[in-house]
């Protein structure tokens, strides 16, 4: 293996796993602060996660590409940008990155270091609105990868999540290994273990979607169009 792909790797694990520490621990602060108003809880997580995933993004999209997220892994793969190998090893680094980070945030906030949830999210209006995220992610990463304007990525995708935890019911997982690692932290951002399965097919129904609309509204890779005068 060499030093550029052990160096991915190794940012794709820490960059999940500070993600899944942003994520969880954040529900877990609003809980505490927050502990009689849910939509000002879920306020503050969507805040907190927004601004965090903006600056993961931003770190580590020059040593991995930054995608904390195997349906971004395969939709890439799928479009020919990185190989099916190097896919392969991002899901593990992915999933194993937001275990350790839900374990590391259940920590910092003297919970126990793994507690299943008993957060029992698998409803189909949920398993809807996991399609309509994950359709929506890809559509948003990859339309701006393919016109040439991967350096508005950061930014783009923290607001598009902030802004989805509140127009779908499921609160925008869109990833399955942030869904993985929250069935491991029995507080405001988990999930059952028994929804985790569910959640994970819808998001793969949506990356799925999300690959379609990119070959149907972005076929060809362009350069970023020049700005119009005003």
């Amino acid at each position: 293996m060499s030093p550029d792909t052990t160096r991915a790797l190794a940012g794709e694990f820490l960059g999940s796993a500070l993600l899944a520490a942003v994520v969880v621990g954040s529900g877990i602060a609003a809980q505490t602060l927050s502990p009689s108003d849910t939509g000002l809880a879920l306020f503050e997580n969507a805040f907190a996660t927004a601004l965090g995933l903006a600056v993961l993004i931003l770190v580590f999209q020059t040593v991995s590409g930054a995608h904390f997220n195997p349906v971004v892994s395969v939709v890439d793969a799928l479009l020919h940008r990185k190989g099916w190998a190097v896919t392969a090893a991002y899901i593990p680094a992915q999933v194993l990155g937001c275990i350790a980070g839900a374990i590391l945030a259940n920590l910092m906030f003297a919970e126990p270091a793994v507690a299943w949830s008993s957060n029992d999210r698998a409803t189909w209006p949920h398993l809807l609105a996991e399609v309509v995220a994950t359709a929506g992610l890809v559509l948003v990463i990859f339309a701006l990868v393919r016109t040439g304007r991967s350096h508005l990525a950061a930014p783009a995708v923290g607001a598009y999540i902030g802004a989805a935890y509140f127009f779908t019911s499921s609160t925008s997982f869109a990833n399955p290994a942030i869904t993985v690692g929250r069935a491991f932290s029995d507080t405001f951002a988990g999930i059952a273990p028994t929804s985790v399965l569910p959640f994970i097919g819808a998001q793969l129904v949506g990356a799925a979607l999300g690959w379609l609309l990119i070959r149907a509204f972005f076929p060809v890779a362009t350069a970023a169009p020049a700005a119009s005068g005003g």
